[in-house]
């Protein structure tokens, strides 16, 4: 079993969004604000903390049909839409073999599924919309008459809470939702028309499923961006009780390995064979140290016998210690790091403690560690193994794991090594390996052009901006799949994936980008934006150079990406000559040879960005006459491509 993909509805700026999943690690890339950590918040909303849900996640251009509703509510009137349709959902699709079909029963529309395709979405709703829209007239029938006031002829008025409908879902909306979970039909699954997901309408009488949908089927594992490490010079920020129960807050290594201990190693927790030798110890050691204690303390109960206590009546005071061998690992020193003494002058080895210890590393290991933790708690290691009141036997078949930036602090190399690895080690099972029966996707979102280009093309989905439209107010997000970006050519994208990893170029997070084809462009480029263009230096703009007339081999890539781009592109204009040729009767042949450019002498331009990318012409004196807006073209969704020719010509 696998995820294959899901669609967002009205979530943020992912207003009807289809993400597709690797089998096995996806990375989610695109510039800032386009979407990715929407993405993964919804993710987790959906799968973790239903209950999390604000007003501020639903689709801003949503609000003023949300506020319309409460108007019409107000004026008695039918309302323009059902709010319930407004509010975000998620459709899950699935892959499942026919012999899982016990796994699935109890999501499937219908017992005619023979494997494959299995869909369910996760709405959420108004749990009583009759009592939501009683609750908002009362209120903002209350707040219409304290805000307003007559002295005299005149009326003032002023804003009360709630203004209107969305005003008073801001601090009221989980008071009222609920998320429900609905089977979805295989055969309606459509695939997204120009990156916008194409959802299929649930039947009037759709039933919810009656429980969980995912609980036996799917664990869900969480590392958040907001890892928060601490330094020596500093303090961590305090946790609350509910952070502190939470996988996804992780403040001191220390914690994760009493976490971790108390899971899986705690030897008082359903004791073994192996267990003897660690058991026996803490009994000594409280042995010990009652006597020890006892011995102490004798001074003050002697204190406490000549005011008459304990009575004949009264119970006797004894110390009994009990050893908590978690407890020793809930402190900073807990964890200590080891000084690498080369030259052998100290007598013991040297140590500090995990906050004197560097950003990146404290990072590293955390990130490591609650991966092993992941794994380990999804395949019971250890004393997790021992179910307890209510728990199944049965594991769940997919485990997914969501990592959120985890280049925080690292350098280039630890980033590629990590995301190398990191999959490797949430498979590094017995029961799991290269083994079909359990499957693990690994989702990650980044900054990181370093992680971006370690990981292959088909793993990356490159979350797209799209500009504002007569269907949405605000800008929403499509994702594109970069694997489908080439087709069945094979020398375009291997071409373009050899450039990547050797330029190591930030393409995937820029807001423009800029194609030269030599390094003359390449060094006085910056120096033209820094002295003409000023407000070209505060933009994200990626530069490349290309070594040639390559430029368009990214039209599939750029295309796909959707950001503006400059492309500063030599003429190399050619003019048939005749050279001399020993395999022609002739004795000579017409070849194309490269030429000063000259207008009114047939020549030709032999870049293949002018001849089949833009703006498709071949005759140097065709390209010569070009009006200047016809050097760029428009895309439909807004995309600005702008071939500019590198040339002085000579009329002759």
């Amino acid at each position: 079993m696998r995820m294959l993909c899901v669609e967002i509805q009205n979530f943020r700026r992912l207003k009807a969004t289809h993400i597709d999943f690797d089998k096995e690690t996806t990375i989610f890339v695109g510039a800032n604000n386009s979407g990715k950590t929407s993405a993964m918040v919804a993710l987790r909303y959906f799968l973790l903390s239903p209950s999390s849900l604000k007003l501020r996640d639903i689709t801003l251009s949503l609000w003023p049909l949300i506020d319309s509703i409460g108007d019409s509510w107000l004026l008695g009137v039918d309302a323009p839409a059902d709010l319930n349709d407004l509010l975000p959902s998620m459709d899950i699709w699935l892959h499942a073999d026919a012999n899982e079909i016990h796994h699935v029963v109890h999501v499937l529309p219908t017992l005619d599924w023979k494997g494959g395709r299995i869909g369910v979405r996760l709405k959420y709703l108004i749990s009583d919309i009759q009592r939501l829209r009683n609750d908002f007239l009362f209120h903002r029938e209350a707040a219409i008459k304290v805000g307003t006031q007559k002295t005299g002829d005149k009326e003032e008025s002023i804003r009360v809470w709630p203004s209107n409908l969305t005003d008073y879902l801001e601090s009221r909306l989980r008071s009222y939702i609920e998320i429900s979970a609905f089977s979805l039909n295989p055969e309606l699954f459509v695939q997204p028309e120009n990156g916008v997901a194409k959802p299929q309408l649930l039947p009037d009488d759709s039933i919810a499923i009656d429980k969980d949908p995912f609980k036996s089927l799917i664990r869900i594992d969480d590392i958040a961006a907001q890892r928060d490490f601490a330094d020596a010079g500093g303090r961590s920020m305090p946790q609350s009780e509910e952070e502190h129960k939470s996988n996804r807050f992780k403040r001191r290594l220390s914690h994760q390995l009493r976490t971790y201990f108390d899971k899986h190693l705690d030897p008082r927790k359903s004791p073994a064979e192996g267990d003897f030798l660690a058991l026996r110890a803490i009994q000594e050691a409280e042995k010990s140290f009652d006597e020890r204690l006892k011995q102490s303390f004798e001074p003050a109960f002697k204190e406490l016998q000549d005011l008459g206590y304990p009575g004949i009546t009264n119970p006797k005071l004894e110390i009994a210690t009990q050893v908590q061998p978690s407890e020793a690992l809930d402190h900073s020193s807990a964890l200590q790091y080891k000084i690498a003494d080369v030259a052998g002058h100290s007598p013991k080895a040297l140590k500090l403690p995990e906050d004197y210890s560097g950003l990146g590393y404290q990072n590293l290991i955390a990130m490591v560690f609650m991966l092993m933790s992941f794994r380990d708690g999804w395949m019971r290691v250890g004393k997790a193994a021992n179910l307890g009141e209510g728990d199944k036997h049965e594991l769940p078949l997919l485990h997914i794991v969501l990592v959120e930036e985890p280049e925080a602090h690292l350098h280039a190399q630890v980033q590629q090594v990590f995301i190398k690895k990191a999959y490797e080690l949430l498979r590094k099972h017995e029961s799991l390996r290269n083994k079909e029966t359990y499957q693990t996707q690994l989702i990650v979102s980044t900054h990181s052009s370093h992680i971006a280009h370690e990981t292959d093309f088909s793993f990356l989905r490159y979350f797209r901006r799209r500009p504002a439209s007569e269907d949405s107010i605000i800008p929403t997000t499509t994702v594109t799949n970069l694997s489908h970006v080439f087709g069945k050519d094979e020398e375009t994208p291997k071409f373009v994936k050899r450039y990547l990893k050797a330029t190591h170029c930030d393409l995937f997070f820029a807001d423009g980008i800029i194609f030269v084809e030599g390094q003359a462009e390449r060094i006085l480029l910056p120096q033209f934006i820094r002295n003409h263009f000023p407000e070209l230096s505060r933009c994200y703009i990626t530069l490349l150079e290309l070594c040639g007339s390559h430029a368009h081999r990214f039209k599939s890539l750029i295309d796909a990406l959707g950001v503006t781009t400059l492309i500063i592109a030599d003429l190399d204009s050619t003019k048939l000559t005749d050279v001399k040729s020993q395999s022609s009767a002739a004795g000579q042949v017409k070849r194309p040879l490269s030429v000063k450019p000259e207008l009114g002498q047939g020549q030709e331009t032999a870049n293949s960005v002018l001849k089949s990318w833009h703006p498709k012409k071949r005759l140097v004196d065709e390209l010569a006459s070009l009006k200047s807006e016809e050097h760029s073209y428009r895309t439909d969704d807004g995309l600005e491509v702008a071939p500019v020719l590198r040339a002085s010509f000579v009329r002759s």
